[in-house]
């Protein structure tokens, strides 16, 4: 089971996955070098690794504009800015309007942690062409991810395995055997990534985008975060807040929870998404293939999840579809309103015996391709968040808390609950209990909030807004399903967002889209 921030990755990512159904090593030849002055490569880029995610390489955007890739060469350790560099992978698509009309570059991350920019922009790109009319489209792998020394834990069949698991243990024997796993996991990321695992801190990535911009020639950093972007974002802008240019954040982390808190609050909002999924689906002109009441159709999924607690059935051959595959599989299914048709089919599907389709969905999570290899998005999500946070939980302390999570979400609560484990072995000290986003000085921050959010509930944006501090955050509401509200095609939405970013036009705060 993976890292309750596991569940922060962007629906952007897990859409490209599931719609569309090598690692860089550390260099020792920076030294004396001033990494502000380098100059990037850009070329023609190549079909992705397999820590990307794999595939093809990315198709020309509408009216032929071609993606471009460079790698920028950062300190492996920031704390030695002269010693050995690692390769930070970028991708770009040049602005489409007139030369005279360009702002700079604008910056891209679409969460996780662990998501590679360089593949999910391509996806989304023609998403954003609007705002290209005045801004190079960015984004990269962030260090530890894909292409930028990625991390590397367990191998494919571990990992098929490790996600096979039961993740929510009902006595003793499985117990042991889920903290088992968890350690071996973290023991083999010590073994294959030692040398990253200190240097993958959200901070380190904020130093990484300062530089970034310095070697893209912007005098400020234009920035667009989604979901687990917003956080790097604010530690950005904490950090760096005078450098802080045009910046939007959109599916927004609460910057003021530690990973207990932000685990039970993500309880909450896939309850909360799970209840509007049940709810929209009975109130359908034809009759719900899956409930006959919101209740209904509840009750079937978790006596579907109990049924596969004893009993797996058949999934993608030769794994089976077992209780933890299926929980995650439908919690991906609520990143987004387009999703629901998907769960629909897989429940009918499962109630029918056949669990393919709500294990592709978990797949989709989880970064699994059809080929049956994973991306490096799982060792990344884990690496990063546990050098991040602070707290480290035994399995006692999440027995006591199971009542208060199972209150949050009889569905997800369990299953959040017990990932609270996944960093209590790691090799590395957590930095903090929860990042510093204070950022006195700062030009203003668009924060989007999603009310039907499940991953990043609603509440993290107006904390967001005061944790930045007086003046800087500017708080816009989207009366919307699913996790993110710009790429909703919202239109007043992306009419404020668009405005901002190219124009300069902040709406007023406490506007409310619907």
């Amino acid at each position: 089971m993976p890292n309750p921030s596991r569940l922060r990755t962007a629906a952007l990512t897990v859409t490209a996955v599931l719609l569309s159904a090598v690692l860089a090593g550390c260099g020792d030849d920076s030294k004396d070098e001033d990494l502000t002055a380098q100059k990037l490569s850009w070329e023609d880029c190549p079909a992705p690794s397999q820590a990307q995610g794999g595939g093809d390489a990315p198709s020309p955007l509408p009216g032929g504009a071609e993606w471009q890739c460079a790698s920028m060469k950062a300190p492996l350790d920031w704390d030695d800015p002269k010693g050995d560099t690692i390769d930070i992978a970028l991708i770009r698509a040049r602005a489409s309007g007139e030369a005279s009309q360009r702002i700079g570059s604008l910056i891209f991350n679409f969460g996780g942690p662990g998501g590679s920019g360089v593949t999910t922009l391509p996806a989304f790109g023609a998403d954003y062409a609007k705002l290209r009319t005045r801004y190079d489209l960015v984004s990269f792998d962030p260090r530890g991810v894909g292409r930028s020394a990625g991390v590397r834990c367990e191998n494919d069949q571990q990992l098929d395995a490790y996600f096979q698991q039961d993740a929510t243990p009902d006595d003793a024997r499985e117990r042991t055997e889920y903290v088992d796993n968890v350690k071996e996991f973290n023991a083999a990321c010590e073994e294959n990534s030692e040398r990253m695992l200190p240097n993958v801190r959200t901070t380190d990535a904020a130093r990484d985008m300062d530089l970034m911009r310095q070697v893209l020639g912007d005098d400020k950093l234009h920035y667009f975060g989604i979901s687990y972007g917003t956080e790097l974002g604010g530690v950005y802008a904490h950090l760096f807040p005078k450098n802080v240019g045009r910046a939007v954040f959109d599916a927004v982390v609460d910057p003021t929870l530690n990973p207990e808190q932000g685990s039970l609050g993500q309880a909450k909002g896939f309850q909360l998404a799970l209840d509007n999924y049940a709810q929209h689906c009975v109130s359908q002109v034809e009759d719900c293939p899956v409930g006959d009441s919101a209740q209904d159709v509840k009750n079937r999924i978790a006596k579907l999840l109990r049924d596969l607690d004893r009993k797996p059935i058949p999934g993608i051959f030769p794994r089976e579809l077992t209780q933890t595959a299926a929980t995650s599989g439908i919690a991906q299914a609520l990143y987004s309103q387009d999703f629901w048709e998907y769960l629909t089919e897989g429940l009918e599907q499962a109630y029918d015996g056949n669990g393919q389709i709500l294990m592709l969905l978990s797949d989709s999570l989880n970064g699994r391709n059809q080929n049956g290899e994973y991306s490096n998005l799982t060792a990344a999500n884990v690496s990063i968040n546990c050098a991040d946070d602070k707290p480290r939980y035994t399995t006692e302390y999440v027995q006591r808390k199971l009542p208060e999570f199972r209150a949050a979400s009889p569905l997800f609560g369990e299953y959040l609950a017990w990932s609270m484990i996944s960093c209590t072995d790691w090799a590395v000290p957590g930095a903090a209990d929860h990042p510093d986003v204070s950022a006195p000085g700062s030009a203003p921050i668009l924060v989007v909030g999603n009310t039907g959010d499940p991953a990043t509930p609603y509440e993290g944006a107006r904390r967001m807004v005061q944790a930045l501090g007086k003046g800087v955050g500017v708080e816009l509401t989207y009366k919307g399903q699913g996790h993110g509200a710009y790429d909703s095609k919202n239109k007043c939405v992306q009419t404020a967002v668009n405005g901002y970013l190219l124009d300069g036009r902040m709406p007023a705060a406490g506007t409310v889209c619907s």
